[in-house]
């Protein structure tokens, strides 16, 4: 990595942006923080996603508040499989996983922060 790429890294790192895992990492610390898992299923050039990740997960408060209630998990099917036989027919789509590996809720669909908010807010 360059003295550049890492200067990159450190600032989209500093302005709070959601932290995402794989679905594995997610697993290990669901086991020792019992939040449900935030899958975020997304494909690289769908401009959805990229919206959203712009909009709403970059976005300091949002992140932090996401990362309290979920373990946010991106999964790009472009290079990724689904796990525990999901499917989806559009991105981004959002899977909310319980310790026990059942789906708490599924959110299809691009969102604003409001919006995105409320939609989880109750997921537990």
């Amino acid at each position: 990595m360059t003295k550049i790429s890492i200067l990159l890294l450190l600032a989209v790192i500093s302005l709070g942006a959601t932290q995402w895992k794989s679905y594995d990492a997610g697993l290990l610390e669901q086991k020792s923080s019992h939040k449900p898992i935030m899958i975020d299923v997304v494909r690289t050039n769908c401009h959805y996603c990229i919206n959203m990740e712009k909009a709403v997960f970059e976005d300091k408060e949002m992140s932090a508040w996401l990362e309290k209630k979920f373990i946010p998990v991106k999964i790009n099917l472009d290079n990724e499989k689904l796990p525990l036989g999901l499917t989806t027919s559009f991105t981004p789509t959002f899977y909310f996983v319980d310790e026990n590996h059942n789906i708490l809720k599924k959110i299809p669909g691009s969102w604003n922060i409001e919006d995105f908010k409320d939609l989880t807010r109750n997921i537990k």
